[in-house]
């Protein structure tokens, strides 16, 4: 078999498609016909995919937040789980939480992200990073 000539033929007859979509028998399909939902992702797959957004997010966060290269890497790993789950505009909304961080107040920074509406909607996750603020 040549793996790289089927490959061609695949993405000719399957296409390429970045987002889910419904393939016509209805199935929920990603990729060059990935059948998310009888298929799914390996272990592996989804290991590639976390490092890619950890790659993603953090060059977003370098853009705009240059200060952030200085911190701590307690700091930065914190902003990129944040980031992870609300994306970058949704970050950026934590205005004074990251005014401490970038004046290295962390315990404020902590006490701040514990009073937003994120820390009541995500529990453990906003106390285990402010945790993590809190111990440098």
């Amino acid at each position: 078999m040549n793996a790289r000539r089927l490959s061609a033929e695949l993405l000719r007859d399957e296409g390429l498609r970045l987002k889910p979509y419904r393939c016509p028998a209805g199935r929920l399909t990603i990729g060059v016909g990935r059948n998310l939902e009888d298929r799914g992702i390996t272990e592996e797959e989804a290991l590639v995919l976390l490092d890619n957004d950890i790659r993603s997010f953090w060059a977003q966060l370098e853009a705009a937040l240059p200060w952030l290269m200085q911190a701590p890497e307690e700091v930065q790993e914190v902003l990129v789980n944040m980031c992870f789950n609300l994306g970058l505009a949704g970050l950026l909304r934590f205005t004074q939480t990251l005014a401490h961080l970038q004046a290295g107040r962390h315990g404020a920074a902590a006490a701040e992200m514990l009073r937003s509406r994120w820390a009541g909607q995500v529990g453990p996750r906003a106390e285990r990073l402010a945790q993590k603020l809190r111990e440098l």
